[in-house]
């Protein structure tokens, strides 16, 4: 399978120039930059709030740089998460109690500030179960920071890649339950929100995980409203990280519904096998994780061998190789014939329903897992 190269967000290793001045304090009074940006933010959120809309009341709040350098200590150390999409990430407090993660945008200039503008406008206007809140933002001086609700069990990249010595690896049935809700995410983006959003960038790392593993998208800063009228797609600059971009995209710049659904695959793929996206340490040069899981599905041996290692056996074949076929159908080159979200809702609420018990036991699990297994093989051959 060909793959375009995907034009990826800058390494997480690379300091821009702002990094080295994260502790100096913003003008006391705004510049001019700040006041474009708070106006073209008042009059947008006041364009898409309708008189009956039920969001009117949850836009998001302006805060001051001193409340939020309050909140994390003045960005030290020990308030620092991670890095998210565009910026460095904080645990703070804020004056009422409540605990936030703080994400402060590690570079300026337009294209910086329009990734800004995008994410408040479309956190502050979409709220579903399934994608985080923003509470709220700050645009002061050259400074721009972005509040959301805490996240607690971090990113579903570090559950499944960098999972730390002192925790458990997530067990099959969790692994499903969070596949679903970031399909049920995607799904109210794309048929529920008014107009709809192109996601564009679902990996891992923007899978956002709360109490109980409840999984909320984040990072709304490359999202797209959709094609609207009788376009089939939107035409945008290639952004996205390598290993998850559908072809078509990478390599024409069309954006669909379906590259979304290519980008869900991938994730689902990574939760069943615990593998990278991308790898350049595979061998035989199958660096992307598509490329390797094909030939172990031609493998009658090696089937099971595609689930995580860590999962030690503990899950069902059948729906091991369920979970497969909605992988392989979201990500077949062929933008087309890959599923809709709805669909994939639909099929993940079936795989939830099937919960792994170690006690029980499937009489004739061989003869349905040797079918499941068949039909897995065509869906390959249409790809």
């Amino acid at each position: 399978m060909g793959h375009c190269p995907c034009f990826g967000r800058k390494n997480k290793g690379t300091r821009s120039k702002n990094d080295d001045n994260k502790d100096q304090k913003p003008p006391l009074h705004p510049n001019n930059s700040s006041v474009k940006i708070n106006e073209k933010l008042e009059k947008k959120l006041d364009l898409s709030v309708t008189e009956d809309d039920d969001h009117a009341q949850s836009n998001a709040v302006t805060f001051s740089y001193r409340e939020l350098a309050t909140a994390t200590n003045n960005f030290r150390k020990e308030s620092f998460i991670g890095e998210g999409g565009f910026g460095s990430v904080y645990k703070g407090k804020l004056q009422s109690g409540q605990i936030v993660a703080v994400k402060q945008l590690n570079h300026s200039g337009l294209q910086g500030d329009k990734e800004f503008l995008v994410e408040v406008l479309m956190l502050s206007l979409l709220r579903h179960p399934n994608l985080v809140t923003l509470i709220g933002y700050c645009a002061e001086g050259e400074q721009r920071l972005l509040v959301y609700e805490f996240m607690p069990f971090g990113s579903l990249e570090c559950r499944l890649h960098d999972l730390k010595p002192h925790l458990q690896p997530l067990d099959w049935n969790t692994r499903m339950t969070i596949a679903a809700g970031a399909a049920e995410g995607l799904n109210f983006l794309h048929n529920e929100a008014n107009p709809p959003v192109i996601y564009r960038d679902l990996k891992s790392s923007n899978i956002l995980l709360d109490e109980g593993f409840h999984p909320k998208l984040s990072d709304f800063g490359l999202a797209k409203f959709g094609p609207n009228d009788d376009r089939s797609h939107v035409s945008t600059r290639v952004m996205g990280t390598h290993g998850y971009c559908a072809p078509e995209y990478a390599c024409t710049g069309k954006l669909t519904m379906k590259s979304d659904v290519y980008t869900f695959g991938v994730v689902l793929l990574e939760l069943i096998t615990g593998r990278r996206p991308l790898d350049m340490t595979r061998e035989d040069e199958k660096h992307m994780l598509v490329d390797w899981a094909r030939p172990m599905l031609k493998d009658d041996k090696n089937f099971v061998g595609l689930a995580d290692p860590l999962l030690k056996g503990h899950f069902s074949e059948h729906s091991l190789g369920k979970a497969m076929e909605v992988a392989l159908m979201c990500v077949r080159d062929d933008a087309h014939s890959r599923p809709s979200m709805t669909e994939v809702v639909h099929e993940m609420n079936y795989l939830t329903s099937q919960r792994y018990d170690p006690m029980q036991i499937v009489e004739g699990t061989e003869v349905r897992l040797r079918k499941d297994k068949r039909r897995i093989l065509e869906s390959w051959v249409r790809i």
